[in-house]
């Protein structure tokens, strides 16, 4: 069956489709370029700053260059499409940027106007060379063994040539959306967790909530306050009284396993489990956690549980997760037999010029300022390695 995708009702394509003026120049060509600015990319930025790279724009032919490309509007990454109820007293654990702190701020001050000012101040505060909007669409081999990055952005598009990239594109771009019998004929609303923006818009409505992960629990308590609920998930939920460091550790490595091995990352719920928080103990407390198995179809006014009775809802709330936004490197053929793209660390197993962060492993804030930091250390010993070789050549 093919993957049902609503023809309405994403805000993240809807945001992106604005035609703004570019925000700086796309240089032709760059030793390094960085390919999305959330957490992940700045903090990739600032190594190679602290490393001596300088923007690529107006340096001269002695220096090592890089260029960072975003194809947001503005600084902060996904934290500038999150829902205004997310506080910043209930983020999930959100780390500081390289070198400088977070501001602070009003636990109950929302996430979407912190998280993308600091974003904005750090930029701008360490002169990271951010060019905006650029999406990049597709990354392919060029012909002096670089490569070759087609963008478009601000009504113009071109192409610029880097020695190697850093990809942090993330996953909030692509939505994960399950495919059901029955999908395309529901007369009700379907959304997305990217498409959510307050609870207010259930106001008396049957939603049935999908999903077991930890943005799916919160949205759950939230909208179940204006509307009747019904939670789906496929699996059992696993709850744990606690989050320990070593649980954290444990987990990372879980995902970092499998990206060595080629296979598409987990989900950090899947990993770690969820923790009933004092709202969802309150939530628990008025029968909003009662979970049910995942429905086997879906029916224009409503879904069919396994035993064959029909839920009426009028509201599908797909809290499904994410996939990593990838798809402008596949003319590098990166994919692993798995499914999932073969790491060594940051980088592409036996690809030099391509590193990834934020992906697998350093999916968490914590994890993308490692890799970032990671990332550069092992390009700089690339591009050092092969100016060493032409060197030797010429002599």
């Amino acid at each position: 069956m093919t993957p049902y995708r609503p023809l309405v009702e994403s805000r993240v394509r809807a945001a992106r489709s604005r035609d703004v003026t570019t925000t700086g120049t796309v240089p032709q060509a760059a030793d390094v370029v960085v390919i999305g600015a959330g957490q992940a990319g700045l903090s990739a930025a600032y190594h190679l700053r602290r490393r001596g790279f300088v923007p690529a724009v107006g340096a001269t032919s002695r220096e090592r260059t890089y260029v960072v490309l975003d194809a947001e509007d503005g600084p902060g990454g996904a934290w500038r499409h999150r829902w205004r109820s997310l506080r910043m007293s209930t983020v999930n654990g959100i780390h500081d940027l390289p070198g400088i702190e977070q501001p602070d701020v009003e636990p109950e001050a929302a996430s979407v106007d912190v998280l993308p000012a600091y974003f904005g101040d750090y930029e701008r505060e360490l002169g990271l060379a951010v060019v905006r909007p650029v999406r990049v669409r597709r990354v392919e081999e060029a012909d002096d063994g670089g490569l070759l990055l087609r963008w478009e952005g601000g009504g113009r598009s071109g192409v610029v040539v880097a020695r190697a990239i850093i990809n942090a594109t993330g996953t909030w771009s692509k939505p994960f959306w399950p495919a059901y019998p029955g999908q395309e004929r529901f007369r009700g609303r379907q959304l997305h967790t990217a498409d959510y923006v307050r609870a207010e818009d259930f106001t008396g409505r049957r939603v049935a909530v999908v999903g077991g992960g930890i943005s799916a629990v919160q949205l759950l308590e939230e909208v179940s306050h204006v509307a009747q609920t019904f939670w789906f998930t496929r699996r059992e939920p696993v709850w744990r009284d606690s989050f320990e460091p070593e649980d954290g550790s444990r987990a990372v490595a879980m995902v970092a396993d499998r990206v060595r091995e080629g296979l598409p990352p987990l989900s950090v719920v899947s990993v770690t489990g969820l923790i009933k928080t004092p709202s969802l103990l309150a939530a628990e407390a008025r029968g909003v956690l009662e979970r049910r198995p995942m429905f086997t179809r879906i029916e224009p006014d409503g879904v069919v549980t396994p035993d064959g009775a029909l839920v009426p809802v009028d509201v599908i709330f797909w809290n499904t997760g994410f996939r990593a936004a990838l798809d402008h490197l596949r003319p590098l053929h990166l994919r692993a037999a798995g499914g999932g793209i073969r790491m060594d660390g940051t980088q592409v197993d036996g690809e030099p010029r391509v590193h990834l962060i934020g992906y697998g492993p350093s999916a968490s804030t914590i994890g993308a300022n490692r890799a970032g930091r990671d990332a550069v250390v092992r390009i700089v010993r690339y591009l050092d390695a092969a100016a060493d070789a032409a060197a030797s050549k010429r002599s």
